[in-house]
């Protein structure tokens, strides 16, 4: 795991709704984009860094791309954390 890309996309508020938007399931980039006040070109920059950085996965279905929550990564960075604890 890159920690650093990961900590990267969390940094960003936006990112992090989108990571929000998602914990109840798969949504296509047209519905995700319909829940903020930004151009597609923005949403699809934001979605790509949290590709880059795992947090989700992506799948093609006919001419719509769909996301989802890659849970793995962050089964992976809550267990790192974990060491910190005393």
């Amino acid at each position: 795991m890159a920690f650093a890309d990961t900590f990267k996309a969390l940094s960003d508020p936006a990112r992090r709704e989108i990571l929000e938007l998602l914990k109840s399931g798969q949504l296509s980039a047209g519905d995700i984009a319909a829940k903020f006040d930004m151009t597609n070109a923005t949403i699809s920059y934001h979605l790509s860094i949290l590709k880059k950085a795992d947090l989700v996965r992506e799948s093609r279905q006919k001419n719509f791309i769909f996301y989802e929550l890659n849970a793995s990564v962050f089964e992976e960075l809550m267990l790192w954390f974990s060491q910190f604890k005393k």
